[in-house]
């Protein structure tokens, strides 16, 4: 072998040495609340994956806590490597249920969400604390064949309510296009949660309407949130409004 082409071989070893000590990435695994869908994520994602990211967006039910954190938890056991777990509103309950039981699970983000205490329902922590106006913005309740209601928010009222900082046209969409939720899963109680065991980290607007600000400060502070980020006059879908802010406590959680 001719020294050019041994010293060749030799980089290439010494690369692909240091690529494979080089550890990977988290996976992102997002969780959408209620009145929100998975698109809801797409200006996160989109900062996430030219960083180097992958990103999985759950479809969530909204049916219940339990159920539904059986659903991420099976997408998080899909996937193979270390992975972060984000929750908005409603979706923070779920991922405090759903990361119990897995070692992958590396740390919770929770964006404008609910970080419940064992025995606690989201309505009620909601209840809590004085600012959030949603009872009053609630549509007419759906009712189910089979028991029990699903709840909107009145669309003349959506952009005011949820989205008061992302543009009118965007939020007549939104309003259009929102999953409801059934009215059992907001008062069903939390198990034991992940956020006792696990690294996490918050961001969330005072302009909130849907969760008090005072709320959701008080679940950071009581989980011991490694860093809170309070966005001056951000609705509840601060991951809309804001991307970049979110993302990069995300990648901060990843690191």
């Amino acid at each position: 072998m001719s020294k050019f082409a041994a010293t060749v071989a030799l980089a290439a070893t010494l690369l692909s040495g240091a690529a494979a000590a080089e550890p990977a990435k988290p996976t992102i695994v997002f969780v959408h609340g209620a009145f929100a869908d998975s698109s809801s994520w797409n200006g996160v994602i989109t900062r996430l994956h030219k960083d180097g990211y992958r990103a999985v967006a759950v479809a969530n039910p909204l049916r219940g806590v339990s159920h539904d954190a059986r659903r991420v938890s099976d997408v998080v056991d899909s996937i193979e490597g270390p992975v972060v777990l984000v929750g908005h509103s409603y979706g923070g309950q779920v991922i405090s249920n759903a990361a119990k039981g897995h070692d992958n699970v590396k740390s919770l983000v929770y964006v404008a969400a609910f970080a419940p205490d064992t025995g606690e329902a989201a309505a009620e922590l909601a209840g809590r604390f004085p600012g959030g106006t949603l009872g009053e913005a609630l549509a007419a309740p759906v009712k189910l064949a089979g028991g029990g209601v699903d709840l909107y928010i009145d669309q003349t009222k959506f952009r005011d309510q949820f989205a008061h900082d992302v543009p009118a046209e965007a939020t007549a969409l939104m309003a259009a296009g929102q999953r409801p939720i059934t009215e059992a899963a907001l008062t069903e109680k939390s198990g034991d949660p992940a956020w006792k065991a696990l690294p996490s980290y918050f961001v969330y607007g005072d302009g909130d309407k849907n969760i008090p600000a005072k709320a959701l400060g008080f679940m950071a502070e009581r989980a011991g949130s490694k860093r809170t980020v309070v966005v001056e006059g951000a609705s509840h879908v601060v991951m809309v409004s804001q991307p970049q802010v979110v993302a990069d406590l995300i990648e901060e959680a990843a690191r």
